[in-house]
Parts: structure tokens; sequence; C-alpha cells
């Protein structure tokens, strides 16, 4: 056996460090649209770590509130605005993930939050004890870099909010055309 690949030893000295298995869930964020290449990512992660995968939509126009009888509930920001189809929105992101990770022997839940989402996702990672968060990267364009000026990134917003790794999945990078060689 390769030394690398025995169980941890604890270190010596003040300083004894000793590698933990990683057993939590990998969390993924999920939005409306968003390319497969994010999911097929949190899926290969998960895979690796032999552990299940937690794929999260926040619906961004509700928000948590605590009923007097100490039920936490999920309100719209403005019940008077466009009524939004939430459940049909996370019904065909459920169906979109389930055609992409169903067979592939990946054990992986899905579940819709509420509010903003870096909190939305911190809270979640928290109570499942998640390994890695693992959010996309906005699509290019005025638009989307605009919303990011206004409301940040939940990437960004991660890192300052909690203690788990995040994992950012590039999308639609920017790169050159390179023909392939030989043809």
């Amino acid at each position: 056996m390769h030394e690398s690949a025995k169980e941890p030893r604890p270190a010596t000295g003040p300083a004894a460090y000793v590698p933990r298995r990683i057993t939590g869930p990998v969390l993924m964020g999920v939005v409306p649209g968003q390319p497969l290449a994010v999911a097929h990512r949190a899926a290969e992660l998960a895979f690796s770590l032999n552990v299940k995968l937690v794929c999260a939509y926040v619906d961004v126009t509700s928000y948590l509130a605590e009923e007097p009888d100490g039920r936490i509930e999920a309100r719209p920001i403005d019940p008077d605005g466009i009524d939004d189809d939430i459940e049909g929105i996370s019904a065909a992101i459920k169906e979109r993930l389930r055609e992409a990770l169903d067979g592939t022997g990946i054990g992986w839940s899905f579940v819709t939050l509420s509010g903003d989402p870096a909190r939305a996702l911190g809270r979640l990672a928290e109570s499942a004890d998640a390994s890695v968060i693992v959010v996309g990267t906005r699509e290019r364009g005025l638009g989307a870099r605009f919303e990011e000026l206004l409301v940040g990134s939940v990437a960004v917003h991660l890192t300052h909010r909690q203690h788990r790794p995040v994992l950012v999945v590039p999308l639609a990078p920017h790169t050159k055309h390179h023909p392939k060689e030989g043809h």
C-alpha cells in the first residue's frame, strides 16, 4: 500500500492534525435553466467522496416567517405581485435533475428553500452538515452583470457567511475558439 493511501497517523508535536473522512453531503445550489455542468460537477464530487448529493433551489420571491404557534412558513415578499408558479418551477428543476442523475448510482435529493440564497444555502449546509457547497457562476451578459452589482454573488456571500468550502463551477467561460489539431 502506498504511504499516502494508509490511514492517517496522528502527527507528533503540539499541533497534531489528524485528517478526518468527509462524510457530509455535497450541497448544490440550483437555479432555473442552469446548465447541467453544475449538477455534473457536484455529482462527480459526491461520487468521489462517496456521499449523498443534496440539490437546493432557493425561491427568492418568498421569505421565512415564524407563525404564532411556532411553525416556520414561507410567505411571498409581494402577496399582490405576479403569482409565480414556484411549485411548477421546483417540479421542473427536480425533473431535469432526475433525468440527469437517476441511474448514476448517486444518492440525491431535492429541496426548495425560501429567502436570500446565500443565507438559505448556509442554513441548509449547517443543518445537513454538508462537506462542501457547489454553485455555478452566472451566465455572461449585461443583465447578469447588472444583477450581480445589485445583489452580489451568492458564492461570495457564502464564503463570508459560513465555514464550509464553496466550489464555484464556471459557466460559459469566455474562450477563444481553437480548432482541433489535425482538422
